[in-house]
């Protein structure tokens, strides 16, 4: 049973309550479970368009979002931060020492083939056991 497990969420993915749910079921008595969202700024040309209060409100609703989500499971912690998702997942498990991370994941389609999902680079890249759960 793992101690310290990381549950990285896509707030607009059906599945969050899916690898909440594993991650409980993984855990051992004691065990820390961290709900986290990574919000992506938007990049390029589109950040010198948008009015820094208008990426404060997107940042805001995905914060009150993820508290939702986890609102009443005890023993989840919600944390957020900014930066690029697979590689905020993989620095947040290495600098907070999370011993597993459950993580949805689509179908694979084409595009993945040529760019890689989050998922497939949190597991060639994770510093510990990483549990995928692949929604049908």
């Amino acid at each position: 049973m793992y101690t310290k497990i990381l549950v990285p969420l896509a707030l607009d993915h059906g599945i969050s309550q899916h690898t909440l749910e594993i991650a409980r079921a993984l855990s051992g008595e004691g065990a820390e479970i961290i709900a986290l969202h990574v919000y992506e700024m938007p990049q390029g040309s589109v950040s010198a368009y948008l009015d820094k209060s208008v990426v404060a409100e997107g940042f805001e609703r995905a914060r009150l979002q993820l508290l939702q989500k986890v609102e009443g499971l005890e023993g989840v912690t919600a944390e957020i931060v900014k930066g690029h998702t697979a590689r905020s997942i993989i620095d947040y498990a290495s600098s907070k020492n999370v011993d597993c991370i459950v993580i949805g994941s689509h179908k694979p389609d084409l595009s993945d083939y040529f760019l890689g999902s989050t998922a497939s680079r949190v597991v060639r890249h994770a510093p510990c056991a990483v549990h995928v759960h692949r929604r049908a």
